[in-house]
Parts: C-alpha cells; structure tokens; sequence
C-alpha cells in the first residue's frame, strides 16, 4: 500500500486522463507527485529518462502518457504511432524495474482487443484473432506494453498493473479537429455549425483562435475559416460525419477512468489478478517445487514455470454500455440545442463495428462507473464551452 507521502511520477499528467489521476490523487491526500510536460521530458529519449528517474525516485508510476489520436490520425500516421508508443513505454518501464519502483499502472486502450472479437469483449479476447486495421500500429504498441508488465511481473516479481478503459472524454480532451477522437470532434463540429447558422463571429473566432485549423485562426479571412471548416465537415447548420452512423461504441468519463485508476494503484496488487495464493507463494514466500524466490533487493528472478499459463492479466475499465455513433450525435445536438442537419458520409470508414468490454473483472476489484453518458456529453460541453468564452 503506497503512503500519503509516497513520491508518485504521474507521466502525461496535463492530458485527458493524466490530469484527472492527478486531481483524484491530490483530493485523496496524496500531495507527493511529480509531472513533467513534454518540453520539460520527452520520454522518447531514452537518457532524459534515465536522467529523470536517476534525480526523482519514485516510489511508483503512472504510465498515462502516450501518441494518441483518432480514425485519421491512425490512418495517416502509422510509423509514428507504433514508434512513438514503444519508446515512451519501453523507458519508462524499464527504468521503473532499474530504479525499484514499487507499483506501476499502465495506461492502455481497447483497441487492443481484435475487429470481430465476441462481444462484449473479455480479457480473454487479447490476440484471438486480427486487429482493427486503422489503428493497427497503436494497438501493437499498447498490446506490447501490457506485455511488458505481465512480463516483469512474471519474471522479476514486480507489481505492474495494466488496464485498458473504453473511449474516454472528458476535461482538458483534444478539440482539434485534425486528430481528436470521436467525442470532442462532434461535439465542436456541431456547435461550429450553430455558430455559422446564428451569425455569431465573435465566438467563432475565439474558437478558430483557441485552437486553428491548418493554421487558419480567428484573425484569418471569413472565408478562409468557412472554407476550412467546410474541408471538415462544418458549414451552416450542417455537419458531415465519417462512416454511416451505425458503429456501436462505449464512453467512460474520464474523471471515472482517474478514480478506477487511482483505486487500482492504492487497493489492487497483481497477485490479486492472478490469483494471491500460487503467485505469493512462488514469489513471497519459500520455495515451491525446487524454484528460488526472487531477491527484490538485487533484482534477480527468472522464469517460473509452475505457475502454468499466466496471460491477460490487464483490467478492463469502461461501463459495460454502449450506443451507436449516430445516437451520439443525436444527444450532442440536443445538448448544443443544433437543429440542423447531421449527414453520413459512408465513403469514409467506420472503424470497428463494435467495441463493447466486459467489466465483470473490474466490478470484482470493487469499482463501477458513477457518470452515464447523457450526463457526461453535458459536463464535456459545458467544459468546452466555457473554454471558448473564456479564452
């Protein structure tokens, strides 16, 4: 159990989800965390990580920070997120088992799981079958990560934790139209839309000027920001969207995802996923069939057959609810108050089908989910909108 003054390194601690672990860490009372932004730290570099852990010591990690980005993010940045993902993992959890970090939760993604897995998707899903192709690369990245946890627990007795949460949305999400996920997309494609339709340029400037567009803002020509609105979809009250509608997805609030996270870390241990009694006594406790418990202090351990197949120790995290895109976008244009026209466009691709998780294992740890969906595509908006008029 990590103490109220345990040192704990929050990486990607300004993002989504990083910011609300942080936020839900410090109102549980722990004050003893450490961020670095990317300026500050990239974790690509092997050696500025090193560096990092070398000065900090942490008593424990929370990988949260990762490349991310939605269905056309994916499709036109392949190498980058598949390369970008594995250094960031690969220093960072290596130096977490060089520098004796005693806990360490791996942010993952659902994307994991494969494009025709049985619904809703079990733990048990992992590598049954092919990848979603558009987001291939990152799903590899984030398979390999869990592995590397599983791994070093299995091998060195470490206490690394993997979960895997659903689509999230929530305070500080990515507005941007050219790499944001499903969520904040719609949701600021749909007021653009409004705003053109009311006339109101005072705050579709603020908007272009809190966050442009190919480096279109709002001190650029009116037509130059229609036209690039236009290129993504937004015109006077009309939105185009990608694929047909009738993708089924999951939503998770992302300050739920921070409290599961945070319950993870504090009150879940390995030993918990896999089963307390044959892995405590192989690794705690004395010998089992001839095998030598693993020194914590000097680091040794080996591979430890008897404990027979020990896979898909990751958690998923989600609601176990689901919904179609085109329902989604139905309740964003009721939330906005947009009476206009939301239009299909099937030459685009849908991604998968449908993405629904299984949380049984979640809800045996002791969490579920607080905020329903309608409830949270009000609180996104309203964070948004308040961004923009406040900007």
């Amino acid at each position: 159990m990590l103490s109220k003054d345990s040192k704990i390194y929050v990486a990607g601690h300004r993002g989504l989800v990083g910011s609300a672990i942080w936020n839900n860490l410090r109102a549980r009372g722990y004050d003893n965390l450490i961020g670095r932004t990317h300026s500050e730290l990239d974790l690509t570099d092997q050696l500025a990580v090193r560096d990092f852990f070398d000065r900090e010591r942490p008593d424990a990690v929370v990988l949260a920070a990762a490349f991310v980005g939605g269905i056309m993010a994916n499709s036109l940045y392949r190498a980058d997120f598949i390369m970008q993902n594995m250094l960031i993992q690969c220093n960072v959890i290596g130096e977490s088992y060089r520098h004796g970090v005693k806990k360490l939760l791996f942010l993952g993604s659902t994307c994991i799981y494969p494009k025709n897995a049985p619904q809703p998707m079990t733990e048990d899903c992992l590598l049954t079958s092919p990848l979603e192709y558009t987001n291939e690369e990152y799903a590899i990245a984030k398979i390999a990560g869990l592995k590397m946890c599983e791994s070093y627990n299995l091998q060195y007795g470490t206490n690394y934790i993997a979960v895997m949460p659903t689509n999230l949305y929530g305070p500080n999400d990515n507005f941007h139209l050219e790499n944001s996920h499903v969520m904040p997309a719609m949701i600021r494609k749909i007021y653009l839309a409004k705003l053109i339709h009311d006339g109101d340029w005072t705050t579709i400037r603020r908007d272009m000027d809190q966050r442009p567009v190919e480096g279109i803002d709002g001190q650029s020509d009116r037509n130059d920001i229609l036209n690039v609105l236009a290129h993504y979809g937004i015109s006077d009250n009309r939105v185009s969207l990608w694929g047909t509608g009738t993708p089924l997805r999951e939503f998770l609030w992302s300050e739920d995802m921070a409290d599961a996270s945070v319950h993870i870390l504090l009150n879940v241990d390995f030993s918990d996923i896999i089963g307390i009694e044959r892995y405590s006594s192989v690794h705690y406790g004395a010998a089992v069939d001839g095998a030598v418990d693993r020194d914590h202090t000097t680091g040794r351990g080996g591979a430890l057959p008897q404990l027979g197949e020990i896979r898909n120790c990751h958690i998923n995290v989600g609601t176990g609810r689901e919904l179609t895109i085109r329902q989604l976008a139905e309740l964003v244009a009721q939330t906005v108050g947009f009476e206009g026209d939301i239009v299909f466009d099937t030459t685009k691709p849908d991604g998968t089908m449908r993405k629904l998780i299984n949380v049984d294992k979640l809800h045996r740890l002791g969490w579920t989910h607080k905020v329903e969906i309608e409830e949270g595509v009000r609180r996104l908006f309203e964070w948004y909108r308040e961004g923009v008029f406040t900007f």
